[in-house]
């Protein structure tokens, strides 16, 4: 058996209100995406080739001050289908060692949210974190098996370092400069770009999460 990935079926937002692209609403799509009544682990192989079926993904953006952290695909990444894109979101799958027998929904996801973090980057600061949407992008193939919940994450300084090889030409940006060059992100990070706002402030706090080096404000 291959990777097994957290997966809820698409119809499931017909019911809770059918987006196109971002959406600031976290509630009640949170809460009902995270019950696991509503949700199951499949194989990744199929899920990515399935949907009728979406894959949860926390898509983690780290901000300090007036940048954002950038960073290119490499090739060898394990979504093929992005190599080469400049992403601001950092995040993965949720898979079944994320779970635990004391953990509510919302902790299995947050802890494998900062699973995937920890893998990709290492942060050597606080931070304070916050849910601030969702983005969902039916017009491209990688974008119709997956749903994002996007993050901010609020560093108190600029120590991040990239931790996994296929992260290639990381560092933080300014965020007028992503703005300016919006073209070269990908979608989900231009759709993201927008939820954090042009002046840098969130342009919405929905949903808040205590980080362990941080704190809830």
């Amino acid at each position: 058996m291959g990777q097994l990935v957290l997966v809820f079926e698409a119809e499931l937002l017909n019911r809770l209100g059918h987006f196109e692209g971002c959406s600031l609403k976290v509630e009640p799509y949170l809460s009902t995406l995270l019950d696991p009544a509503n949700n199951r682990f499949m194989e990744r192989d199929l899920a990515e080739r399935d949907p009728r079926y979406k894959q949860i993904i926390p898509y983690v953006i780290l901000r300090y001050r007036d940048t954002l952290f950038s960073y290119v695909r490499g090739k060898g990444s394990s979504e093929s289908r992005l190599i080469a894109s400049r992403s601001i979101g950092l995040g993965g799958h949720i898979e079944p060692s994320d779970q635990s027998l004391f953990a509510s929904d919302r902790d299995l996801y947050v802890k494998a949210a900062r699973r995937e973090v920890d893998e990709e980057v290492q942060i050597e600061t606080t931070w304070v974190e916050r849910i601030i949407g969702l983005v969902t992008d039916e017009s491209t193939e990688v974008g119709k098996v997956h749903f994002g919940i996007v993050h901010l994450w609020d560093v108190a300084e600029p120590r991040v370092m990239k931790r996994e090889h296929l992260i290639t030409k990381a560092g933080f940006v300014p965020i007028a400069t992503l703005e300016n060059n919006s073209a070269q992100l990908e979608t989900w990070s231009r759709l993201a770009l927008e939820m954090v706002g042009i002046s840098g402030a969130p342009t919405c706090g929905v949903g808040r999460l205590a980080s362990p080096g941080g704190a809830i404000t």
